[in-house]
């Protein structure tokens, strides 16, 4: 956030949906008074006339105009989500889902098993967990592997979205932005993503 104020510690932090955005900083102009405004690639950061301050967060920097115009910009985003057993990925012309994979594959849970019948419980667990990494890999590369986007962006289980992006396939695909956080990986819980990845997250003070 080179060339503007930093947060201070202890700011609280609010989300606001891409589309409350404008309303949102209306509202801050209406409780706080005539507004100052400083921006740099990353963040924009308001100041009203009581001293009341706000620093959003730019998605999908650098920020190029008015922000709201930035957050509201169609663009072409890829998602991955993969938890344990199950993947989805997508690609969106803004916040509609234009192409799409969902799937699932047994990976057997934790076991209180000791000695050989907890080795042999592990190596059988392994060979499902790259089973079901693979099976993603696949699904990505045919969603994404051609697609030219702005930008990509990940959820679900970290070490699970790692070994589905070591594929050399898809060395192209690197996160950027919020991690997506979700309980499941079915079609619905993909078609809501944008949601969370045209966000804007915003500290302030007080």
């Amino acid at each position: 956030m080179t060339g503007v104020e930093e947060p201070p510690t202890g700011a609280r932090t609010v989300t606001v949906a891409a589309q409350r955005l404008r309303r949102w900083l209306d509202g801050f102009a209406e409780r706080h008074g005539d507004t100052r405004t400083a921006t740099s690639a990353e963040v924009v950061v308001l100041v009203g006339d009581d001293g009341a301050r706000a620093w959003l967060e730019v998605p999908f920097p650098p920020l190029t105009g008015d922000i709201v115009e930035h957050v509201m910009r169609d663009r072409r985003v890829g998602v991955l989500l993969v938890r344990r057993g199950g993947y989805a990925v997508g690609a969106f012309a803004g916040a509609e889902l234009i192409a799409s994979k969902v799937g699932s594959r047994y990976v057997q849970g934790g076991t209180k098993a000791g000695g050989w019948s907890q080795q042999r419980y592990a190596r059988r667990r392994g060979n499902q967990a790259t089973a079901a990494f693979a099976d993603a890999a696949d699904a990505t590369a045919r969603v994404l592997g051609d697609d030219q986007l702005d930008a990509f962006v990940a959820g679900g289980d970290r070490d699970a979205v790692r070994a589905v992006l070591a594929d050399p396939r898809l060395a192209h695909l690197q996160p950027a932005g919020p991690w997506l956080q979700v309980q499941d990986v079915k079609l619905r819980t993909l078609q809501a993503m944008p949601e969370q990845f045209r966000a804007v997250r915003i500290r302030l003070d007080p």
